[in-house]
């Protein structure tokens, strides 16, 4: 089973520990790795293999989830910008990557794709250390949190 399709399932049944929330185009979850405090995606469902396969409606909605998951994370995070990356090419299914960026991050990677980060040695996610700012990023697009609503 293709990983998008595996992490969707795993959504819907309750198993994917790293779910923020059930948005309109899918599912915003943290990303396995979290070099970049914050960093998650936004996982379509249905899953699709590309943007193009959306009707415009359905794209619409995508591309908003997109930037109100973004707006969630800069709140949570205070970041300096977000960045957004729809690619497809090592998994051949719609996800949106969305890293926070920091000023304190070493020049060599801030001006740089957050793609030039040691993936393979980066801390992986975990409930313990990373679940209050999943939590956060919840509450900011359930429009629990106080005067916070997205």
């Amino acid at each position: 089973m293709p990983l998008i399709t595996e992490r969707v399932a795993q959504a819907r049944n309750g198993a994917n520990d790293k779910v923020i929330c059930r948005m309109a185009s899918g599912w915003a979850v943290m990303g396995d790795v979290q070099f970049l405090p914050g960093y998650c995606l936004l996982l379509p469902d249905p899953v699709v293999a590309s943007l193009n396969e959306l009707d415009i409606e359905a794209r619409t909605t995508y591309l908003l989830d997109m930037a109100r998951l973004g707006d969630a994370v800069l709140k949570a995070t205070g970041a300096l910008r977000m960045n957004y990356e729809i690619l497809g090419n090592s998994e051949p299914e719609l996800h949106c990557h969305i890293f926070p960026r920091y000023a304190t991050e070493p020049d060599n990677k801030r001006r740089m794709p957050a793609w030039f980060y040691d993936w393979k040695n980066a801390v992986p996610y975990a409930e313990d250390q990373h679940g209050a700012l999943r939590k956060a990023i919840a509450r900011l697009l359930d429009g629990s949190a106080p005067n916070e609503a997205l």
